[in-house]
């Protein structure tokens, strides 16, 4: 591809790249096209992983659990996964807690000068967020498909819960934050950014990746073990996961794609807040209105 097509390709969102692919193209590999379409290729790539009926009733459990209660522990869901007859270790409600994201992946001992990942403190304590783009908020929920599972990250405005930008994959690696990064760059950049400490935030790629879009852009991080130091983003998996993922078992990460698309568009642009005084969060954040609502 000529630097000009990839420059016009650039100018596309995450999602319009995702729906040029051709799986069925002979001549062109995935690996090719997405590469061409700078995205992430695992999630193009995705093949179910066998797990066996006792593992996913019990990752479905957690899962629930922890949309219910972000706080609880391994020893607690452990507790009540037993009171449900549904007998695992410690060990392994921990092992599956993190093998779902819902446990933080934090980077692990420094073994070299130039090992070292950054760390940062949370910067949101107290601190008056009265405008669009003063705060993202980012996170990784786990998504269950009949047979396996994937994973989907969001870029979230804390002033307006308006869904900036979201991305799906089947591995924890940082590729597919960062690909929704800089979906949300194309949109605006934020005085802050916010997520915990996981291995993918921690990561260089994505330290590096914010730095470089705008010096000025802070990064926040939630203390360890303080699960609502990133409550908007928390909520948001509650409402998705309630209205959306429980209610629907999706056969494949394309229906999941779909339908979380549809979601999201509805989540932004139809259903009103409570909090923002029954606005949508894209009235919010645009500061617009749509025929018939008045905004003051």
């Amino acid at each position: 591809m000529s630097g000009s097509k990839k420059n016009a390709v650039s100018t596309l969102s995450l999602h319009e790249r995702r729906a040029l692919v051709d799986r069925e193209d002979s001549d062109l590999p995935l690996s090719w096209q997405a590469w061409l379409l700078g995205l992430n290729r695992t999630g193009l790539y995705y093949v179910p992983k066998p797990l066996s009926e006792e593992e996913l009733l019990l990752r479905r459990r957690i899962d629930e659990i922890n949309t219910d209660q972000p706080c609880y522990g391994s020893r607690r869901i452990g507790a009540i996964l037993a009171r449900e007859g549904l007998r695992a270790s410690r060990k392994r409600v921990q092992r599956l807690m993190r093998d779902m994201g819902i446990l933080a992946i934090y980077p692990g001992p420094k073994l070299s000068a130039g090992d070292e990942s950054p760390k940062f403190p949370y910067l949101l304590r107290g601190v008056d967020i009265n405008h669009p783009n003063h705060t993202w908020g980012s996170d990784i929920t786990y998504i269950r498909l009949k047979g396996g599972f994937m994973y989907l990250t969001v870029f979230l405005d804390w002033y307006s819960r308006y869904v900036i930008s979201w991305s799906f994959s089947d591995s924890l690696s940082a590729d597919f934050v960062v690909e929704a990064l800089e979906d949300a760059f194309r949109s605006a950049r934020p005085m802050i950014i916010n997520s915990d400490q996981g291995s993918q935030y921690t990561s260089n790629q994505y330290v590096d990746r914010i730095r470089s879009e705008d010096s000025n852009i802070r990064i926040s991080m939630d203390g360890r073990g303080r699960c609502m130091d990133n409550i908007f983003t928390e909520r948001f998996w509650r409402s998705y996961k309630q209205e959306e993922v429980y209610l629907k078992d999706y056969e494949s990460p394309r229906e999941a794609r779909r339908s979380t698309a549809e979601y999201i568009d509805h989540y932004n642009h139809r259903r009103p807040h409570q909090a923002l005084g029954y606005l949508t969060p894209w009235e919010v954040y645009t500061g617009r209105r749509s025929k018939g609502v008045n905004i003051k």
